[in-house]
């Protein structure tokens, strides 16, 4: 479940807010110059971001004011740095955050590196992941874009702006993958106006920050991604080079939104260094059959029968779900409330659990729906990651009562036994690229 927008006050400005996971460490994400609180969790690559951060401390993410859930402004005085600045100290009061790192991508470090700069009580480190202190080129910055590139890359924006031009630009790895485009291109249209789009860039593109750089006394990491064509690595490495002990890692890939490509790599170095602990990133990634399930009308039943009754239900519900999936081999990552999520290491033994799920919960007066999805996972400590996780929970959203539905994957997996499926046609899931050919499971009910 996505969590919760809420809101901070910034002067007389409203900021859009969210906080996800927990832990001693609160990292802040100031994801580019753009965002949109509600809709990231649309795009599947980006939520799996905000979850992988989220693995690491307590993620407090924020649209800035003018973009997003936040305050509009006015297109004649569109946000300073330090208008932006002020949000991020609201959102942190908000969050009771004392202390964070701060983690800025693309035009984002812009802000950060001033936040360091000014504001060094509040962090205990500072991540930039392909960010610039300054774009254009001057004599003593032979690095910079000229200023025909810049604009070019600002005319190309706003004609492009609402149909993805950010894949094209700045993630050009993912601009193949099904469905991506589409969802990336409404979180563009939610987030902000090809007018607002053109106003803060054109800004930023013209910033220059380089002198607060030799007054950062915060621990600093930059990231770039070698082969990038929009952000070079020589951008990140000027950073690193001008801030006092600050690390520079450069990491394979093409792509500069952070999201995109390898996240996982750039996740591990965030973690060590915020950690202190060294960057190991051996993920435990396996192909898995996850279940999902999920009480049938649980808010009606608790009313009728009562908190204290409904209480002992869901304990009955919960030993069940347990006997089930530990008779099948499986593993119970956990339960919801009104549902519960395992893994198999086949779909075979998935399918047995669900069935003696489902034929056995209306005994106890309950009837659920399960979802069944095979596809590669990521393991951490105590939960699964990934892509086919979120199909999973969607194929399960769209069963019915008692009934075991699952995706083509799984079906063509198991070809060949005796499980027979009866087809239920191609569907779109939410957040989910591309559409998905689901099938009923059929068991005998003697």
């Amino acid at each position: 479940m996505q969590p919760h927008t809420r809101y901070a006050r910034s002067g007389p400005i409203s900021v859009a807010y969210q906080v996800l996971g927990e832990g001693a460490i609160d990292l802040v994400l100031a994801d580019q110059w753009t965002s949109h609180q509600e809709a990231q969790w649309d795009v599947p690559p980006v939520a799996e971001l905000r979850r992988r951060l989220a693995s690491i401390g307590r993620l407090i993410t924020f649209d800035k004011r003018g973009v997003g859930m936040s305050d509009p402004v006015s297109m004649q005085s569109l946000p300073s740095l330090e208008a932006w600045i002020d949000d991020v100290r609201a959102v942190m009061d908000a969050a009771r955050s004392d202390r964070a790192a701060l983690i800025t991508t693309l035009g984002g470090a812009l802000m950060g590196l001033v936040f360091a700069a000014t504001h060094p009580d509040r962090l205990r480190a500072l991540i930039v992941v392909d960010g610039w202190a300054r774009l254009l080129v001057e004599p003593d910055y032979p690095i910079g874009l000229s200023p025909a590139e810049v604009r070019r890359k600002l005319e190309q924006t706003e004609a492009g702006w609402g149909r993805g031009v950010m894949l094209d630009g700045f993630a050009p790895s993912m601009r193949a993958v099904p469905g991506l485009r589409e969802s990336w291109s409404r979180y563009e249209r939610y987030a902000a106006s090809p007018g607002v789009a053109r106003g803060m860039i054109g800004n930023l593109l013209n910033l220059d920050v380089r002198d607060v750089l030799s007054a950062i006394h915060v621990p600093t990491l930059a990231i770039s991604h070698a082969d990038a064509s929009a952000i070079a690595p020589r951008f990140g490495r000027y950073i690193a080079e001008h801030v006092e002990g600050a690390r520079f890692v450069e990491l394979p890939g093409m792509d500069n939104l952070m999201w995109a490509g390898d996240q996982a790599a750039v996740v591990a170095e965030v973690g060590a260094f915020v950690t202190g602990a060294n960057p190991v990133h051996t993920p435990d990634r396996r192909l898995a059959t996850m279940l999902f399930t999920d009480i049938v009308g649980s808010t009606k039943r608790a009313a009728e029968v009562g908190d204290r009754a409904w209480r002992a239900l869901l304990d009955r519900h919960d030993a069940l779900v347990r006997s089930c999936v530990q008779r099948a081999g499986g593993r119970l990552i956990k339960t919801t409330g009104d549902g519960a999520l395992a893994t198999f290491d086949g779909p075979g033994r998935a399918i047995e659990a669900s069935r003696e799920m489902s034929t056995s919960a209306p005994t106890l007066g309950l009837h659920l729906r399960v979802g069944l999805h095979a596809g590669e996972i990521e393991i951490t400590a105590d939960d699964i990651i990934g892509l086919a996780v979120h199909v999973a929970a969607r194929v399960s959203a769209l069963a019915g009562p008692d009934e075991v539905l699952v995706s083509s994957t799984v079906r063509d997996l198991v070809f060949g036994s005796d499980v027979a499926f009866t087809d239920r046609g191609s569907r779109v899931l939410k957040g989910v690229p591309g559409r998905w050919h689901l099938y009923a499971a059929e068991f005998s009910r003697s």
